[in-house]
């Protein structure tokens, strides 16, 4: 037995010693497999060369070290902590050289081998993915080493393998040279975080193979050639194919598509392995300048997805990745970007059988290296152009036989250089059937598409409009943004805003939000932890939480809103102005006609349904459209404001979701809203220290609020500060106007209340104030007037904006304190949160809620909650009317304490509900890292009127 105590390797830059070289993964066959998962031996180490290597001997002696779960993460399960950098390496930067302090995890696994297990002895030793650096013994026998922390590597072992008692030994190092090339946006995490397997390899078993499964989509056929190591036979029983492998045959087949996800069952069969295969036929191609598979353009409507769990990070099981491709079918979303590496395997054989688009990436990001302009950028220099080409190619040979996979990404965020033209054209020349992406190339180089990160609206249609300039080989090819609308905290805004343009310019293809899901730690004491949680020396905060799911899986309002924003059929109004009249239907489908649909609509009053029934759509084709003809009003409706809500749901259950799931849906208004009207009949009756007016009581000094009926109300006030947005507060690189920075700086968290006036009128209580920050001359003078017809009261609130504003406010409407208030009944907009610029997924309707449910659980809180186009609500024994519609939140905590709060746990709720009632909220926009709200959604200081009606709704306590 040979030890090597050397760590060398650990900063060489080559990928791996030792290891085979890659080939097509699947997931089964009928060879034997021993899956070496489950609770493994473990000793963590400070430093990379800290112990010996007499661990990896047989007869050691491992009795008193720990044990952790493979799939995992140490840092996950006890020992040591997670890291979470943005860009910036957590170690300095000296390529290829890593810290001493490496900490270090030796893992022992103790195995036999199943009975059955057959006496030939050949068999690979499989590991999916190992952070970042592993070295490998066997028997007390070193295999070698690898780097390429998210691809698989394979070992010969058949030759050391016993009967009982192997000992499997791998000692991972957290920093090594391929570091330096895994600087992705997310936590650092060592470990064996993806299966081990042992493969049995019989003699002339299978070993690497290639499906080309083309179609053309002019004569509706096939072509099937499956390329092998080993010579064999391909079957496929529906299409009839029984051919040697390397062979062509052409069939009539159905294609594959993400919308139709039509797999052919087939057999690969050597002397010695069956292998299945999922075959789907399909043709990628860049032709007129535009992505195209099957001879047809796409509209990518998509996520950047990285793999989290909050308990067990990047060690995900089956059932989760089948979660979130379900999630993401429920949800309109139709193409996945995996950044910034290739995903477990099991998660691109969901994308073949559920249908979603994938760019696959490889496990490529040099970050940091901007921070010194690039210099010494490892992608520009020769030495380390071996271990990008093993990346690439492990990629590519992996994942090749993927229909879901429509192209190949070089990495991200590595700048330019030699080594990415090197991968290009290594990647070109094994497949040409796919198209490569590289974000990071302005001069599209050595890409077949245009990608952008959070460009603006307006350069995204200037680029629509092919206006935009640049070399000329980019001019003609299609573009997409690889990343926009950043789902950091509440938001993004502006999607409805992107979707317009990419529907309105064929050159724009779509886009991948950012990102799937927010990756907070789950934590005993703050819920959910992020960056800075674990004393780390340097960190990038809650930036790691920017997901359309909550750490938990939960849909966040954001994912709801873009469900809607991407649905693939658009139901609008087509001049309807009466009770009768036609809903346009436009089927936005790349592929398929409208027949998996089934239409109905729902006649509405004051948000309750009146009538319904179903709507007769013929099965339009991709793109087309029709004005569908809608029922007459129903007889002897209720008066009041009308809608109707027409859906598409579909109409039998298909593999992702159940028949009836409603996929898009429509609302066109009937008739106008009914303005509240207060009669002003009251007179004040001022009486020994307080000034009643009809339910009301009034402070007769200062004018303030005291009681409407026997419902006591503090604080009523006029409310400009929200708690900041991650949004509002922006990155630290924008240039544009971050506006939560800049309200801060004015004071606008911090207003004060200058009472000028109290005036007792025939009719009114008019109370005269100025509303301003210290330190400031900017103010709004406002003016709170007060009438009442005896049974409800009138609020009309008037604001004049004082010097020059030159940003935009917060918020403007009231606050005000309630000592009870559980459960919230109201009509308007829901059932979920919705701004000036996330609003497409809000319905009128009616609609109810606890207070806590009204809370909308970002990992850090910030403002939330908000309720839109609301016309009523009733809540803590008062009913309130708005003129006009208003935004509606309400919390057991103040806007102060939530603005304050940095988790979760930090939010105690007291003993008042604080209810604000909005006339405006500022959009939301995606400034985190990307835009900032659109000029049309900025909320003005100018002069602005906006009524509330107030009167006991007769269930104080439960209302």
């Amino acid at each position: 037995m040979s030890l090597r105590t050397t760590t060398a390797y650990v900063e060489d830059v080559s990928p791996d010693s030792g290891a085979l070289p890659p080939r097509a993964w699947y997931a089964s066959s009928d060879a034997k497999s021993l899956s070496l998962n489950g609770s493994w031996r473990f000793r963590l180490s400070d430093t990379a060369d800290a112990e010996d290597d007499s661990f990896a001997a047989q007869g050691y002696d491992a009795g008193d070290w720990a044990q952790v779960t493979v799939p995992g993460h140490w840092v996950l399960q006890g020992h040591g902590s997670p890291v979470y950098t943005n860009h910036l390496y957590p170690f300095p930067v000296d390529p290829p050289r890593v810290p001493t302090e490496n900490p270090t995890g030796d893992h022992l696994r103790v195995f036999d081998l199943p009975a059955d297990w057959p006496a030939d002895g050949a068999a690979v030793l499989r590991f999916d993915g190992v952070e970042s650096c592993a070295r490998i013994w066997l028997n007390g026998t070193e295999l070698g080493d690898f780097k390429g922390s998210r691809l698989p590597h394979e070992f010969t072992v058949g030759h050391l393998l016993k009967t009982v008692g192997n000992v499997l030994a791998v000692r991972v190092h957290q920093w090594s040279a391929g570091s330096y090339l895994e600087d992705q946006d997310q936590w650092w995490l060592p470990g064996i975080f993806r299966d081990v397997t042992l493969l049995h390899r019989p003699a002339d078993s299978v070993q690497d193979f290639f499906v080309h499964a083309s179609y053309d989509h002019r004569a509706g056929t096939g072509t099937l050639r499956v390329d092998s190591d080993v010579a064999g036979r391909v079957t496929v029983p529906d299409l009839g194919i029984d051919v040697a492998t390397g062979e062509p045959v052409t069939v009539p087949a159905e294609p594959w598509t993400a919308e139709t996800p039509r797999l052919y069952d087939g057999v690969l069969a050597t002397g010695g392995e069956r292998v299945p295969l999922r075959i789907g036929f399909r043709t990628v191609e860049l032709s007129d300048g535009l992505i195209k598979v099957n001879g047809r353009p796409l509209l990518f409507k998509g996520v950047n997805r990285h793999e989290w769990h909050p308990e067990r990070g990047r060690a995900l099981d089956l059932e989760t990745m089948r979660e979130d491709v379900l999630l993401m079918k429920r949800h309109n979303i139709n193409a996945v970007r995996t950044s910034h590496y290739p995903p477990h395997p099991a998660f691109l054989d969901l994308c073949d059988e559920y249908g979603l688009w994938v760019i696959d990436e490889c496990d490529l990001e040099t970050h940091g290296f901007t921070e010194q302009g690039w210099r010494d950028n490892p992608v520009d220099d020769d030495h380390w152009t071996p271990a990008l080409l093993d990346r690439a190619a492990r990629m590519v040979e992996r994942d090749k036989n993927h229909p879901s996979v429509v192209v190949w990404s070089l990495g991200n965020e590595a700048g330019t250089g030699r080594g990415l033209t090197a991968m290009a054209e290594w990647i070109r020349g094994r497949d040409g059937t796919r198209l490569v992406h590289y974000e990071g190339d302005p001069g599209c180089r050595d890409t077949d598409v245009y990608s952008r990160m959070y460009a603006h609206h307006a350069e995204v249609e200037r680029i629509g409009r092919g206006l935009d300039g640049g070399p000329h080989r980019r001019r003609t090819l299609p573009f997409i943004l690889c990343e926009y609308a950043h789902a950091m905290g509440n938001g993004p805004g502006g999607l409805a805003d992107y979707q317009r343009l990419f529907e309105a310019h064929d050159r724009l293809q779509g886009g991948f939000v950012w990102e799937w899901i927010d990756h907070g730690i789950a934590h005993p004491d703050l819920g959910y932890a992020y960056g800075g949680d674990f004393g780390e020396e340097l960190h990038d905060g809650n930036f790691v939480c920017d997901g359309l799911l909550f750490p938990d899986r939960r849909p966040s309002p954001g994912l709801a809103e873009y469900k809607k924003v991407i649905e693939p059929v658009t139901l609008t109004a087509d001049g309807t102005d009466s009770a009768a009249g036609t809903v346009r239907v436009t089927n936005r489908y790349d592929f398929t006609d409208l027949s998996a649909l089934a239409f109905s609509w729902s006649y509405e009053v004051e948000g309750e349904t009146v009538d319904s029934g179903t709507l007769p759509v013929s099965a339009l084709a991709p793109g087309e459209s029709a004005d569908v003809k809608l029922p007459a009003a129903p007889a002897g409706a209720p008066a009041g404001e009308a809608h109707w809500t027409v859906r598409a749901a579909l109409a039998s259950d298909a593999s992702w979701a159940p028949r009836d799931h409603v996929v898009a849906w429509g609302q066109i208004p009937v008739s106008p809203r009914r303005v509240p009207h207060v009669a002003a009949t009251a007179r004040p009756a001022p009486d020994d220290g307080t000034i009643a007016l009809g339910p009301a009581a009034f402070d007769a000094r200062t004018g303030a609020l005291r009681t409407i009926g026997e419902v006591p109300v503090t604080g009523l006030r006029l409310d400009v500060w929200r708690a900041t947005t991650d949004n509002d507060d922006g990155a630290a690189w924008q240039s544009d106007l971050r506006y939560g920075l800049l309200w801060r700086k004015l004071g606008l968290h911090r207003m004060r209340h200058r009472l000028d006036a109290v005036e007792v009128g025939e009719e009114a209580l008019t109370v005269r104030t100025r509303v301003a920050p210290a330190a400031s001359e900017l103010g709004l003078s406002t003016v709170y007037r007060w009438t009442s017809d005896g049974d409800r009261i009138r609020l009309t609130v008037s604001t004049i904006p004082d010097g020059d504003w030159t940003v935009p406010l917060p918020r403007l409407g009231i606050r005000f304190g309630l000592s009870t208030a559980d459960r919230v009944q109201w009509y308007g907009g829901g059932p979920g949160e919705a701004y000036p610029d996330t609003r497409m997924a809000s319905t009128v309707g009616r609609w109810q809620s606890t207070v806590d449910d009204l809370q909308t659980p970002y990992v850090r809180p910030q403002e939330n909650g908000a309720r839109m186009d609301v016309r009523w609500a009733e809540l803590g024994g008062l009913r309130i009317e708005g003129d006009p519609v208003f935004y509606l939140t309400a919390r057991r905590w103040t806007t102060e304490q939530l603005d304050a709060a940095a988790h979760r746990s930090d939010l105690v709720p007291g003993d008042t509900v604080w209810v604000n009632l909005d006339h405006g909220q500022h959009g939301i926009g995606s400034q985190s890292c990307g835009p900032a709200p659109l000029p049309r959604y900025h909320l003005r200081a100018e002069p602005a009127e906006f009524s509330f009606v107030f009167s006991p709704s007769g269930t104080a306590g439960t209302g």
